[in-house]
């Protein structure tokens, strides 16, 4: 069956179909999924009735597994973890907040893939926003500041002891672990290239950003702060709709993402593996 890629109405994001995920790839497939994931970066393909080992074995031909420092993984599967509300649940929303995945890594994940299994009759959606072109979108005074500069990311807001998800943290059904070393910092490139397309993208996000490195707090916080507002900006993001048998695949290289809610009294439940950088 003939491979059919279709582009969404927005700055990234493609559907796919003619694949069947649940079979093994052939390299040559493999090559083409990938080179259409790094024009798009965010591929979603609909009606792929997987199971965690169809996800485990699709994960490996997009690179190495990653570590989720903060997930507990299910039985059996060491890579895999579980994204889920339960239909009465009243904690406050998972990961709403603009973020990268685990941009507080020194090696931060190439890509998240997230499988649907119970997706909710409304709300849910995912939002991407491309950050080549926020990056683009920048006044050229501002990539001049920016260009050689750091970025300080941590854990700390997430999953620390006093963090969003930390010891206050009560009635969550997703298996989140904070632990102490969330309060560690990593140095990250603010203008951030790409290591497949050389094409350079803005690495901040409120979600791990706290600082800059080399700036006074103060003056850090002020950049940062027009830096969040820019990188959401509509013209950049792509609304992800979910259903049910759906994988998502997102390059976390050139995209910050969040989630949003408006599905209260419905149970949803998702499968998710980090990806590394590919092996040289």
């Amino acid at each position: 069956m003939t491979l059919q890629v279709t582009p969404a109405d927005a700055p990234c994001g493609a559907t796919v179909r003619g694949i069947d995920l649940t079979q093994p790839l052939q390299p040559a497939q493999i090559a083409e999924l990938r080179g259409h994931w790094l024009q798009h970066l965010v591929l979603s393909f609909p009606d792929q009735a997987m199971s965690v080992d169809d996800l485990e074995r699709f994960a490996a031909t997009v690179g190495p597994f990653g570590p989720d420092p903060y997930f507990e993984a299910i039985p059996g599967h060491p890579h895999v973890a579980q994204v889920k509300r339960e239909a009465d649940e009243t904690s406050s929303l998972f990961a709403d907040n603009w973020h990268s995945d685990w941009s507080f890594l020194a090696s931060p994940p190439a890509a998240t893939l997230l499988f649907g299994n119970i997706i909710p009759p409304l709300g849910g959606d995912t939002l991407f926003a491309n950050q080549y072109a926020a990056w683009d979108a920048l006044p050229a005074a501002l990539q001049t500041q920016l260009r050689d500069r750091q970025g300080v990311h941590s854990a700390r807001r997430g999953y620390s002891r006093q963090g969003r998800y930390g010891e206050q943290d009560q009635g969550r059904s997703m298996a989140i672990r904070f632990d102490d070393s969330a309060m560690a910092t990593q140095l990250q490139p603010v203008a951030r290239r790409h290591p497949e397309t050389g094409r350079v993208a803005l690495f901040v996000s409120p979600g791990y950003t706290i600082g800059l490195d080399g700036l006074p707090d103060d003056e850090a916080k002020a950049v940062l702060s027009e830096l969040f507002t820019h990188l959401g900006r509509p013209e950049f993001v792509y609304r992800h709709a979910w259903s049910a048998d759906m994988l998502v695949m997102w390059d976390n290289r050139c995209l910050v993402h969040a989630a949003t809610g408006g599905y209260a009294g419905h149970r949803r439940l998702l499968h998710r593996i980090t990806v590394g950088e590919p092996q040289a």
